[in-house]
């Protein structure tokens, strides 16, 4: 299935119906009295959030939306049917904006979450309403209000624990197959990633947390080389962030040090937010250095870099050193998970005497 997670559609609610004006016609009663009802209001658009997508491919071509239209007042007291309202089904991590203002109008974060995003217009009113002791023979009516009409930007924000991040090549993919069931496409050239790939890892019996890998990033993606910033989104909701390195790239001439620094000032450049997250240094590719260099380019590398953060050492192609990274990882995702949970608040109840 093609990956899309940005998409612009055009939401209509359907308009409310207009009320009637009427006067019952019955024998024997010359003056009847008004008998119009109201019209029935336009439908709602809604917005779903489905766990079962992941993409939103389906809006790519199905751009426009229009919820059913509220049926008129009628005579004899009879009001007017609601129009039909439409659901539409989104990813769970869809943020949905005004495209016109840019205003953020709502994000879906958990399955089921629903949320209108254009409100049917309010039926008119019948003479039926206008009757009074003084106006018992009203003729006057209201018109249907018109439904709300959006122009929405949809853009999709995948809900991981664990963002990888690193230059192509560096063993993103290779990683994420290895300690998750994703099978992302793997090959030896830059760019064989070409859009997210999410992997569930399983650190032990009911412990479990979700890694997004993203296309590689170049120096000068911000200013649209490579596949630029365009998928730096999905990282934004991320508890933690893995910068792999390739330690043994296959150009004699490359240098890690300064691509893990172009690495870093581009993220820096797309949102200081993220850049400020927690970031851990993994590198990659150690079955390739000779074990008694490791130690020495290892050392050289942090040294030159001037990291101060957490290195592991691994090798996603043998699973060397993988393990003791997964359980690290389950640790500061939970500890973070904990840290967002609200306090519980003791019932007085059951406080003790003195506490």
């Amino acid at each position: 299935m093609k990956f899309v997670d940005e998409a612009w559609i055009d939401v209509a609610a359907g308009d409310g119906g207009n009320g009637c004006a009427s006067f019952r016609h019955e024998k024997f009663k010359e003056f009847g009295g008004p008998d119009g009802g109201d019209g029935g209001r336009g439908g709602h658009v809604y917005a779903v959030a489905d766990g079962n997508l992941n993409t939103l491919v389906d809006y790519r071509y199905a751009r426009c939306h229009e919820a059913g239209r509220g049926q008129h007042g009628m005579g004899s007291d009879r009001f007017g049917a609601a129009g039909a309202d439409i659901t539409l089904k989104m990813p769970v991590g869809t943020v949905l904006s005004d495209a016109d203002t840019g205003q953020l109008l709502c994000e879906l974060l958990e399955p089921g979450a629903s949320i209108i995003i254009a409100k049917g217009g309010d039926g008119g009113l019948g003479n039926l309403r206008f009757k009074s002791s003084t106006n018992r023979a009203p003729r006057q009516k209201t018109p249907g209000q018109p439904g709300e009409r959006k122009n929405l930007k949809l853009e999709l924000k995948l809900l991981a624990d664990v963002g990888l991040l690193g230059m192509p090549n560096a063993g993103k993919s290779t990683f994420i197959a290895a300690i998750s069931n994703a099978r992302p496409k793997i090959a030896d050239y830059p760019f064989t990633t070409l859009h997210p790939n999410l992997g569930v890892v399983r650190a032990g019996p009911q412990q479990s947390f979700v890694v997004a890998d993203i296309p590689g990033l170049i120096e000068g993606a911000s200013e649209g080389a490579g596949l630029g910033h365009q998928f730096l989104r999905h990282l934004q909701r991320t508890r933690l962030l893995l910068h792999m390195v390739d330690l043994a790239p296959f150009d004699e001439n490359a240098d890690p040090v300064r691509q893990a620094r172009a690495i870093a000032g581009e993220l820096k450049k797309y949102d200081p937010a993220l850049y400020a997250k927690p970031r851990w240094l993994v590198l990659n590719k150690m079955d390739m250095v000779p074990p008694a260099e490791r130690a020495a380019r290892v050392g050289d590398f942090v040294r030159r870099l001037r990291w101060r953060g957490p290195v592991f050492q691994i090798s996603a192609l043998t699973r060397e050193g993988c393990e003791p990274l997964i359980h690290a990882i389950y640790q500061h995702v939970r500890c973070q998970q904990e840290m967002e949970l609200p306090p519980v608040e003791r019932d007085p109840r059951f406080a003790e005497e003195g506490a």
